[in-house]
C-alpha cells in the first residue's frame, strides 16, 4: 500500500500544474500579506484605558436590542447577542484588553478563506486521479499488477489525503511565517476567548488556529470525496471538477435557502460540512446537533465510497 502511494504521490508531483497550484496558495497569501500591511487594519491599535467602561456600554446596547428582538425572533437568532455579552464580561472580570495590536495571529486569522483555495486545488486533483488513468489508457498497465481493485483505489484517496494536507501545510506555514514577519508577534499572550454553550473559555491562539484549519477542512474533504467518486464512476475528470466547484461555491447559499423554509433540509451535506456552527454560532436548522451533522457526514462519505468502490470494481476496462 505504501509504494502504490508513494507512486501516486509522484504522478502529482511530476506535473508542472502541481506546483503551479502551490505557488498560486503562496502568491495569493504573499499579496494578502502585502494589502493587509499597507491598510488600517495593520497599525497599531491605540491604548484606550477606558475599554471597561465601552464594553459595559456595548452590553447595555446589545441587552437592549435583545428584549427589542424577544419574541419576534427565533431564540436562536439571539446567540450573537448573548456570545457577545458573554465574552465581554469575560474580558472585564479577568481584565483582558480588546486593545491588541495586529500581529502574526490575526493575520492567519484574516486568511482563513484562502482554505477554499486549497480545497479548490484538492478538488481537481481528486477529479483526475482515476480519470486520466481512463483517458490516457494507463489504467491496464495498472490493473494487470497483482493487486485488487480495492486497494488501488485506496491508494489513490489516502493520496488525496495526503495531498489536502500538504496544501493546508503550507498555507498555515506561509501565512504564519509572512504574518510573523510583517506584523510581529503579540506583545502579550491574549488568548482567544471561546463562547460553547453559555460559557467563556480561553484558548490558545496556536490551538484555535489548528481546530478551525481542521473543522473548515471538513467541507473540502467531502467535496474531494465526491470529486473523487464521480471521477471513478464517470470517468470523466472535468464533470467531476463542474460539478464539485459548482457545489463548493453555491452548495452552502442553496442549503440556506431551502433550510428557510423546510426542516428537511438539515440532511442535505451542506447543512453539516461547517461543523463550527456548533462551537461559533447556531445551527442551520433548530434542532441540528454535532452528532448528527456527523453522523450525516459519515452517512454521505460511505455512500461516495460504496459507488466509487462498487463501480470500479465492476467496470470493463477494455470496452
Amino acid at each position: 500500500m505504501f509504494k502504490l502511494i508513494q507512486n501516486e504521490l509522484l504522478k502529482i508531483f511530476k506535473r508542472p500544474g502541481t506546483f503551479v497550484m502551490i505557488g498560486l496558495l503562496i502568491l495569493i497569501t504573499t499579496v494578502a500579506g502585502a494589502f493587509i500591511k499597507f491598510q488600517s487594519s495593520g497599525g497599531t491599535v491605540p491604548d484606550n484605558t477606558e475599554w471597561k467602561q465601552g464594553l459595559q456600554m456595548e452590553n447595555a446596547d446589545l441587552k437592549k436590542q435583545m428584549d427589542e428582538l424577544e419574541g419576534q425572533v427565533p431564540a436562536a437568532e439571539l446567540t450573537y447577542y448573548k456570545e457577545q455579552i458573554a465574552v465581554n464580561e469575560y474580558r472585564i472580570e479577568h481584565n483582558l484588553s480588546p486593545n491588541v495590536d495586529y500581529s502574526v495571529w490575526e493575520f492567519v486569522t484574516d486568511l482563513l478563506p484562502i482554505i477554499e483555495f486549497a480545497g479548490m486545488f484538492t478538488i481537481i486533483i481528486a477529479a483526475g486521479i482515476v480519470a486520466s488513468e481512463f483517458n490516457w489508457g494507463t489504467i491496464k498497465l495498472l490493473l494487470i499488477r497483482p493487486i485488487n481493485r480495492g486497494k488501488i483505489l485506496v491508494s489513490k484517496y489516502a493520496t488525496i489525503l495526503i495531498f489536502a494536507l500538504i496544501l493546508l501545510a503550507v498555507t498555515f506555514a506561509y501565512s504564519s511565517l509572512l504574518g510573523l514577519a510583517l506584523f510581529g508577534a503579540p506583545d502579550t499572550s491574549n488568548p482567544y476567548l471561546n463562547y460553547h454553550q453559555g460559557t467563556v473559555k480561553e484558548q490558545s491562539m496556536f490551538v484555535h488556529l489548528v481546530i478551525t484549519y481542521g473543522l473548515q477542512s471538513i467541507s473540502m474533504i467531502m467535496l474531494a470525496t465526491m470529486a473523487f467518486m464521480i471521477s471513478a464512476v464517470f470517468r470523466n475528470s472535468s464533470l467531476a471538477i463542474g460539478i464539485s466547484l459548482f457545489l463548493m461555491f453555491t452548495g452552502s447559499q442553496i442549503t440556506m435557502l431551502v433550510a428557510m423554509k423546510f426542516d428537511w433540509a438539515k440532511y442535505i451535506l451542506f447543512a453539516n460540512t461547517d461543523l463550527t456552527q456548533y462551537f461559533e454560532g447556531q445551527p442551520l436548522v433548530e434542532g441540528m446537533t454535532l452528532t448528527f451533522s456527523i453522523i450525516m457526514l459519515v452517512v454521505y462519505f460511505a455512500i461516495f465510497q460504496f459507488l466509487a468502490h462498487f463501480v470500479f470494481k465492476k467496470r470493463d476496462v477494455a470496452a
